[in-house]
């Protein structure tokens, strides 16, 4: 017997993380997995923790200078983390 209706699998697996409520989380965790890309090296190094919390991302810099720098820019890296994302998933950013 043949199936009639042929799906891909990106979109059954992203069907199945759907219906689990844990998409969001994976997208999460991706942008996480790519600050480096995203920010750059120099401050990836600087950085010792980054989570997300109820959708603000909280982020640990070792260094002043850094830190206060990424203060200044914390609006236009929201907007890249989210164009990154592909959708809305950072609505702030802690910088401590």
């Amino acid at each position: 017997m043949r199936r009639q209706k042929v799906e891909k699998l990106n979109d059954v697996i992203s069907q199945y993380l759907k219906a689990l409520r844990i998409d969001k989380k994976m997208k999460q965790v991706s942008l996480i997995n790519s600050w480096e890309e995203i920010i750059g090296k120099n401050v990836a190094r600087a950085t010792s923790k980054i989570f997300f919390k109820k959708r603000i991302l909280f982020v640990y810099i070792n260094s002043a200078v850094i830190r206060n720098e990424l203060l200044m820019i914390k609006d236009e890296l929201k907007k890249r983390l989210n164009e990154q994302a592909k959708e809305t998933l950072v609505d702030d950013i802690v910088i401590r």
